[in-house]
């Protein structure tokens, strides 16, 4: 099969895409690097103009400013267009969401007539913020989520314009009309899978494709200090629950000076995120979740302990009996109580480390994954 992947956020089209050269298709990946994260891509519409130099970023903010207006899209949309003459003789599209080209959701909608015309078989990937998954959070069933800061402060609106944007008419629009232009929808993890059900989608559940050939398993070893890491992506800090990390982390500096090293880092480019925490034990992510995100998921291939999401609802998916992440609850008492825990039982870090590979490689093999890929798309 020839495979046309547009959009990346997290580095999942770019391990699907590995799993399905490794089966011998033919795989395209179009996409804007996701900003500073700069992830890999065969072409690329990011917003260069707007994004990279001085002088015309300053034009972009004051514009938006004056208009509400955000130029970078019209840019990534432009870009995006000007790549369709290359578009051609795929057997498959996918989209890693309903906003994949990062665009104006009209513009979105256009571009999309246009890639599908030429291509008939269809998925939209639903590994993040979603309209139909924003409007089960809204409801407030669940326990905590990433809207839990925001429903306990409404001042905090504009830190939540991303997630939110998905529930207005323009983005629901758009949503609603891949729906009914894709043969399939595919979720990637629990976070997203439980919502889409509950707002009464049928959806194929495809965990998240780790590539284990290109992350090294490190295993642990009882060093003079243990190295916490917390990688912070301004844009998600408040809806991924950070400030109960660094609090919790406070105290932990405090309580055990001599025990441990924390290293912070904020908005870096995947690469250099992935080398810094290389040197750590313990890997802090983030706090709403049921499920394992994707930086999670390479944490645990590497042999770390990740807090992130490992609710009952993962626990009794998976069948897992012993612990291959630790739970990451909104309690900073909580969070302190579970590190102070490793921090004197560093044999429990080495035990988890290894069983946390162990789960990726059984469950999220790169391989195995592009195979069920393969099998939903040629279901339809």
């Amino acid at each position: 099969m020839k495979i046309l992947l547009i959009g990346e956020y997290s580095r999942l089209h770019n391990s699907l895409k590995e799993g399905l050269v490794a089966l011998e298709h033919e795989v395209v990946l179009l996409s804007s690097g996701d900003h500073f994260k700069k992830f890999d891509t065969d072409y690329s519409f990011h917003s260069a103009f707007l994004s990279d130099y001085w002088l015309p970023r300053k034009i972009k903010n004051v514009f938006y400013k004056l208009t509400g207006i955000n130029l970078e899209k019209a840019e990534r949309g432009l870009r995006f267009f000007l790549l369709l003459p290359q578009l051609k003789n795929f057997d498959h599209v996918q989209l890693i969401n309903s906003d994949a080209i990062e665009t104006f959701p009209f513009l979105s909608r256009i571009l999309y007539k246009k890639v599908f015309k030429k291509i008939k078989n269809r998925s939209l990937l639903i590994c993040g913020d979603e309209t139909p998954v924003i409007d089960y959070l809204l409801k407030k069933e669940s326990d905590y989520s990433i809207l839990t800061p925001y429903f306990e402060d409404n001042s905090l609106k504009k830190h939540f314009e991303y997630p939110l944007k998905y529930a207005t008419k323009n983005y629901r629009k758009t949503f609603d009309w891949l729906v009914e232009n894709c043969q399939n929808l595919i979720v990637s993890d629990l976070d997203y899978k439980i919502p889409m059900e509950k707002m009464g989608y049928s959806v194929h559940f495809i965990p998240n494709p780790i590539n284990t050939l290109k992350i090294e398993f490190q295993e642990q070893k009882n060093n003079d200090k243990i190295v916490i890491f917390l990688g912070i992506n301004r844009s998600s800090y408040i809806k991924k629950g950070i400030t109960y990390f660094e609090k919790a982390l406070q105290i932990i500096q405090e309580k055990y000076a001599e025990k441990v090293a924390v290293i912070i880092t904020e908005n870096l480019p995947y690469a250099d995120y992935i080398n810094l925490y290389n040197t750590a034990q313990i890997v802090l992510d983030q706090i709403y979740a049921d499920d394992q995100g994707y930086n999670a998921l390479e944490a645990m291939a590497k042999g770390k302990v990740v807090f992130t999401g490992a609710e009952k609802e993962f626990v009794q998916h998976y069948n897992v009996s012993e612990r291959v992440a630790v739970n990451a609850l909104p309690d900073v008492n909580y969070l302190v109580k579970e590190l102070s825990f490793l921090i004197e039982n560093p044999e429990a870090i080495i035990a988890i480390g290894k069983r946390a590979r162990a789960f990726i490689e059984k469950e999220h093999d790169y391989i195995t994954i592009a195979n069920q890929y393969l099998e939903t798309w040629n279901k339809a």
